[in-house]
């Protein structure tokens, strides 16, 4: 069974960074496409990056060339830099596990708010 546990979400001022960890337990976290997603209240919850296990990666084209995804497999962790924050990044972030389009697990989730 797989487990997610975010960290690092916080307040930051517009233009800052921050960088959310995600560690996974159990086994298959190498082969798993690692996800996160953000979500504001009232509104459905969006895909903001992805990476495969062979570490090809997607991004929402509203972050595109400000947040990159990354993984380190042997920490089982999945990260996002967010840089050149702004008021809209504002939402809670989640992190997902999927394998073969199938959802396994999501994070509890962090809060990221940037102020002016």
């Amino acid at each position: 069974q797989v487990q997610l546990v975010e960290s690092g979400g916080g307040l930051v001022q517009v233009g800052g960074s921050l960088r959310l960890s995600c560690v996974s337990s159990g086994s298959t976290f190498s082969s798993n496409t690692m996800g996160w997603y953000r979500q504001a209240p009232g509104k459905q919850r969006e895909l903001v990056a992805r990476i495969t296990m062979v570490g090809s990666t997607n991004y929402a084209d509203s972050v595109k060339g400000r947040f990159t995804i990354s993984r380190d497999n042997a920490r089982k962790t999945v990260y996002l830099q967010m840089n050149s924050l702004k008021h809209v990044d504002t939402d809670v972030y989640y992190c997902a596990a999927k394998r073969s389009g199938l959802s396994l697990a999501w994070g509890q989730g962090t809060q990221v708010t940037v102020s002016s």
